[in-house]
């Protein structure tokens, strides 16, 4: 693999993350919590959010795509992003429900592949999801905080 041009197609995706809309759609997603799988479909579905979900994780499972089909080094993705892992743990809990619920056995199968090719993948998820359960702790109590 021609390592130079792995590196031009990593700018390539980083220069997607920046434009604006999808800016704000990754903002957005770390503000994102559902306790379910029909939760997680009715916010995919949701007129004014709903596009900001199917960009970011739409995003990642190209992306992902991408290393999956030997476009882009595997290690050299790993070593320039690290969002693809705090997307995955998002959808993790919610995979085999929407898979089933929309009989789509393989969607996000390439960010889900990727993810699980890692070094210490299982490690590095535990430790996302422990994360992200302090920020969704802190959000609430913050919440709580102005409405009281």
């Amino acid at each position: 693999m021609d390592k130079a041009r792995s590196a031009e197609l990593l700018i390539q995706l980083y220069d997607l993350r920046r434009e604006t809309v999808m800016r704000e759609a990754r903002n957005w997603m770390g503000t994102f919590f559902v306790d379910n799988a029909e939760d997680f479909a009715a916010a995919m579905m949701d007129p004014e959010t709903g596009g900001y979900l199917r960009m970011v994780i739409s995003y990642w499972d190209m992306a992902a795509s991408f290393v999956e089909h030997g476009a882009i080094d595997r290690q050299m993705f790993y070593d320039a992003n690290g969002e693809f892992l705090f997307v995955f743990c998002k959808i993790r809990p919610h995979l085999e429900g929407i898979r089933e619920m929309f009989d789509m056995p393989e969607w996000m199968q390439n960010l889900e592949n990727l993810v699980m090719a890692m070094p210490n993948a299982e490690k590095n998820i535990e430790k996302m999801e422990g994360w992200m359960k302090e920020s969704q702790e802190q959000m609430s109590q913050m919440a709580e905080g102005q409405a009281g």
